[in-house]
């Protein structure tokens, strides 16, 4: 009894300890800004896009089955409408990153009218020629200029509204307070596409699209309509991803279709991560980022070996963890954080038995 009991209390403080965690870190990662160099801002703010492209691709791949090849897409339109808000239509880049959201879900309708209807790896080469078309459209588009690209007007970054209350409020100057203010912007574009995810996959049609991943015959006869949730699924996380390319081509300052439609900085690596991580887990990206983002900053210098150990990294994830290194922690320590399994009802309490009736041969009643 001892042992149960002793057992009980290690399993309650693990599960106290894994919801803590992510709060402490939140408040930390909220504090870089103010107690960390500028260097760290900037490396940081990387780290936080690069998790908000994983974990929409991981929604979109790793609970919805669609691999797509082509989420570079929505970054190059996302980072192309914020300059065309702030040079020709002379809009606070704020504004300018909510409409490129926007202007990313617009061109994921016709993308998603034709995309859906290949599967597999069709599916897969499907939008990675629609992200083509779209980088070779924008690329003669030369008010922004071309083929070359073009730049975002000098002071338009450091001019963007918050950065003088910023730079006021932390003692800095005026473009650190604008690093300051685009890593906040990331930090709360991660925390808040994690806790919506979190959210959307514990509801009913989140239950209802893994339904559809695991078998959509079974879950189309129990009423889940998969292409109405598949749609949904490629929308939002087209406008995530494009809120997100205009974040990162904000900090950048200049843009060109090579950059923005990049299919290894947005998507190779993108794809790597969440492998890598646990594909199918909320935690996974989170974990693969860091991994990614230890693998970048030690060998970065060794030029073609580090995509070497890369490649080595993700082919022995893939043989010896197949479900990530998320999953080899879970089954090792029983750590569990972000849940996605639902507890079955509890059985209806057993109803007590009503005495049975007298049947046995009264003869003053008889």
């Amino acid at each position: 009894m001892a042992f149960f009991t002793d057992t009980q209390s290690k399993k309650k403080a693990r599960r106290t300890a894994a919801a803590l965690a992510p709060a402490a870190a939140l408040v930390l990662l909220l504090a870089v800004p103010a107690i960390g160099p500028r260097a760290l801002v900037q490396d940081l703010f990387m780290v936080l896009t690069l998790l908000v492209l994983a974990l929409n691709w991981n929604l979109l791949a790793g609970f919805a089955g669609l691999v797509s090849v082509g989420q570079q897409a929505f970054v190059g339109v996302g980072a192309y409408t914020l300059f065309a808000a702030v040079i020709l239509g002379g809009w606070d880049p704020l504004a300018g990153i909510l409409a490129a959201g926007a202007a990313a879900m617009l061109c994921a309708v016709p993308m998603a009218f034709f995309a859906f209807r290949l599967h597999g790896a069709y599916f897969a080469i499907g939008t990675w020629v629609a992200a083509e078309i779209a980088r070779l459209a924008l690329a003669q588009w030369k008010a922004l200029g071309g083929g070359t690209g073009t730049s975002l007007p000098k002071g338009a970054v450091n001019a963007m509204a918050g950065v003088q209350a910023v730079k006021g409020w932390l003692g800095i100057g005026s473009a650190a307070a604008a690093d300051a203010l685009a890593y906040w912007l990331a930090l709360l574009l991660a925390a808040a596409t994690l806790a919506a995810s979190y959210a959307f996959l514990r509801s009913r049609p989140g239950l209802g699209l893994q339904a559809v991943r695991d078998n959509p015959e079974a879950a189309r006869s129990v009423g889940v309509d998969p292409l109405r949730l598949k749609a949904q699924v490629f929308l939002l996380t087209a406008f995530g991803t494009g809120v997100c390319g205009a974040l990162l081509f904000l900090q950048i300052t200049r843009v060109t279709p090579e950059t923005a439609f990049s299919v290894v900085h947005w998507t190779a690596f993108v794809i790597f991560v969440v492998v890598i991580g646990g594909i199918g887990t909320l935690p996974g990206p989170i974990v693969g980022v860091a991994v990614f983002y230890a693998l970048q900053r030690l060998l970065s210098d060794y030029g073609t070996a580090y995509l070497i150990v890369l490649g080595a990294v993700g082919i022995a994830t893939m043989l010896f963890a197949r479900r990530g290194l998320w999953g080899l922690l879970c089954d090792r320590t029983g750590i569990e954080l972000l849940p996605l399994r639902q507890r079955p009802p509890a059985p209806p309490a057993a109803r007590t038995p009503l005495p049975k009736e007298n049947t046995t041969h009264d003869p003053i009643l008889h």
